[in-house]
């Protein structure tokens, strides 16, 4: 077998093994999670891949093609966690083989085999390909079509002048632009506009750097951006066709209000994203900030290929900070810049090109101690949950999240100690220059660590924050009721009900629909104050709780770690 399709396979079979198991272990989390796998759900029940809907009322934030992946996992493994995360799973066992494959191509095997470690072995990134969110297929949506453009400049350059004659390039300038177009295009179907924005952003800003110097022209661009066209007019122009610009109109306003105002509280501080990424990126981010300064190399695709990933860092760092929402996985492009530049750094460490500074190991075990300290003392502190209630006294949502009953061990702290055990070796074998080995033990000893942290927090963390509201919802499968949140945002109600689409009285919901669609906000308004005709019930926070409190046509029924229930019986006219 040739090696590059045997690493390949490990790495599918690597990929497969961390990010398969335990994909249901816990519920969906609010909102974004249940939000998605909501759409796909209902996609399911009402057989439509065509339109976006949720609680079947028409929803324009996003294009469909994440959905229409859960939707056919949904159909083959049935509604359920397990199925909403699936498509995520599938993306980290493709995004590892194809890291390899494009770092063998840009560099050799072993760099290909580092970075796709890197992914692998490195906290979010890891964790991202666990979870029900768009972000993972994106993000490689839109890194491929960037690598493309970056393939058709080599090849052009190629062509006219010899220049990056390092990397064979068998195809023309035109394929490698078109093909990433294409890809890009994919990127938009699956969140949308932004994603001609990052690589046109990229493009761009590498082009100033560059003083400027053409490297493609005004046909080429246009080739590049109708590529993408192509990809997005298979829905949106059938979309729009078929129903109207109601969808783009909506969805490019909504866009706009994420980037200059924060989203329902998604407020942060200037820095969120060089913060989150800086921690939440252990330990690559610290082996990438070694190669952000001049890194010695002979090959002139070497050298402009890692000048493309910091300009894409930057772009994604940068406009990431404007927007105005701060929300940790709005900047996981960065994913890919930060995993190849750690890959870059410890290729030059195992070529002893490069040594482990002082500074790059004071970070790691500044940053890495900061896990092994969270993760061992959680547990204890879970034990002897009354230590830190005095620190929630001002929330008292917060506070009532801490009565949820949720069976510490101690053990828990077997996760922390094994990234204790995980950074000795790390250092063992660097000390004793068997740096490849230390790699190899970091980023495979970091992906058991996330997958441990995962085992024996996740349930608990679930458990405190969100598992009493949607084990409510769980209750009233099958029952006939309308179930509401009050004071806050949840999309629970409508998946684990297992919503079938209502058959809502003709009064008075005509009044509060305008071209077929129904004003969702009326609606619950309804529900809550109008006399709607089934019993409704209501799920709100505790600090919420006192809006309905001593109305006579409700009936609290229980609290619940900060969450109150309450029931309203069929109002008679």
């Amino acid at each position: 077998m040739k090696p590059g399709i045997k690493y390949s396979l490990i790495l599918a079979a690597l990929g497969g093994f961390f990010f398969l198991p335990f994909l249901g272990g816990v519920h969906l989390f609010d909102w974004d999670e249940i939000n998605f796998a909501e759409i796909a759900r209902e996609m399911v029940v009402n057989d439509d891949l065509s339109r976006i809907y949720v609680d079947f009322i028409p929803f324009n934030e996003k294009p469909p093609l994440f959905f229409w992946m859960q939707a056919l996992s949904m159909q083959g493994m049935g509604v359920g966690e397990y199925a909403a995360r699936f498509p995520n799973a599938i993306c980290g066992i493709v995004t590892l083989v194809l890291l390899f494959r494009l770092g063998r191509q840009v560099y050799n095997q072993r760099f290909g085999l580092l970075w796709a470690g890197a992914y692998l072995g490195s906290v979010l990134p890891h964790l991202y390909f666990k979870s029900g969110i768009i972000d993972p297929w994106f993000n490689l949506f839109i890194f491929l079509g960037i690598y493309y453009f970056v393939l058709y400049r080599w090849r052009r350059a190629q062509l006219r002048d010899q220049a990056f004659e390092g990397i064979s390039l068998k195809h023309s300038p035109w394929f490698y632009l078109f093909s990433g177009g294409l890809i890009v295009g994919f990127g938009i179907l699956t969140k949308g506009p932004v994603a001609l924005l990052l690589a046109g952003l990229t493009i761009g800003t590498y082009w100033v750097f560059q003083r400027f110097r053409v490297f493609f022209s005004i046909p080429q661009v246009v080739v590049y951006v109708l590529a993408a066209f192509v990809v997005t007019g298979i829905w949106y122009g059938l979309e729009t066709l078929a129903n109207g610009p109601k969808f783009v109109i909506d969805f490019t306003i909504r866009q706009w209000e994420i980037f200059k105002r924060p989203d329902a509280g998604h407020a942060g501080f200037p820095g969120y994203h060089f913060v989150v990424n800086l921690i939440g990126c252990f330990p690559i981010s610290l082996f990438a900030l070694k190669a952000l300064w001049p890194v010695q190399q002979s090959q002139e695709h070497h050298r402009d290929f890692r000048r493309w990933m910091i300009v894409l860092l930057g772009v994604v760092l940068v406009l990431f900070t404007i927007v105005q929402s701060k929300i940790v996985h709005y900047s996981s492009m960065a994913y890919f810049p930060l995993t190849f530049l750690a890959a870059l750094t410890a290729y030059h460490l195992i070529e002893g090109r490069m040594v482990l500074n002082r500074a790059l190991k004071i970070g790691l075990w500044s940053v890495g101690g900061l896990f092994v300290f969270a993760t061992t003392v959680l547990p204890f502190v879970g034990m002897n949950i009354e230590v830190i209630e005095p620190l929630f006294s001002k929330d008292p949502f917060a506070r009532a999240n801490l009565e949820a009953d949720i069976q510490w061990t101690g053990l828990e702290a077997v996760a922390g100690l094994w990234l204790l055990g995980i950074l000795i070796a790390f250092f063992v074998l660097s000390k004793r220059q068997q740096v490849q080995r230390a790699f190899g033990a970091l980023f495979l000893g970091m992906a058991v660590f996330v997958n441990l942290t995962l085992i024996f927090y996740i349930g608990n963390i679930e458990g405190y924050s969100q598992r009493a509201a949607m084990e409510f919802f769980e209750s009233k499968v099958g029952e006939d009721c309308y179930v509401v949140t009050h004071g806050y945002r949840s999309y629970g109600q409508y998946f684990y009900t297992k919503k079938t689409p209502p058959d809502y009285p003709a009064d008075p919901i005509a009044s509060f629909t305008e071209n077929g669609v129904i004003d969702k906000n009326q609606l619950k308004g309804w529900m809550i104050n109008g006399q709607p005709d089934k019993e409704v019930y209501i799920v709100t926070k505790i600090h919420k709780a006192h809006e309905l409190e001593g109305r006579e046509d409700l009936t609290e029924l229980y609290r619940k770690n900060g969450f109150v229930f309450f029931h309203r019986p069929v109002q008679q006219k």
